[in-house]
């Protein structure tokens, strides 16, 4: 199973970007899907998480600027950002609870799948 993160890239301050997370392999099911950030120096944070269901927690700093989505035919989570500062600098990462089936058919069910990150540069 992999989690590919896409959409990251340079962007001016005050614009936007929507980042994307797509689960993939012999996925039964994905509990919990969130977003997480690092800047450089600075501990990893949570941004934003979301249930099966479509419950959404954010940090609350950020709650006013991102919004966080799935789409659950599509084993995706988005990350839509608007107003980026350049403090949202960071590397990105989507993390995953996910139920699959390994090479052997044994069913697996694993919390805190990590994506490879995208980057996201705000600055003008």
């Amino acid at each position: 199973v992999q989690l590919q993160a896409s959409g990251g890239g340079l962007v001016q301050p005050g614009g936007s970007l929507k980042l994307s997370c797509a689960a993939s392999g012999r996925i039964l099911n994905i509990g919990d899907m969130g977003w997480y950030r690092q800047a450089p120096g600075k501990q990893r944070e949570m941004v934003a998480s979301i249930t099966w269901g479509g419950r959404a927690h954010y940090a609350d700093s950020l709650k006013a600027r991102f919004t966080i989505s799935r789409d659950n035919a599509k084993n995706t989570v988005y990350l839509q950002m608007s107003s980026l500062k350049p403090e949202d600098t960071a590397v990105y990462y989507c993390k995953a609870d996910l139920t699959f089936r390994d090479s052997h058919d044994i069913t697996i069910a694993q919390k805190d799948n990590w994506g490879q990150g995208t980057q996201v540069t705000v600055s003008s």
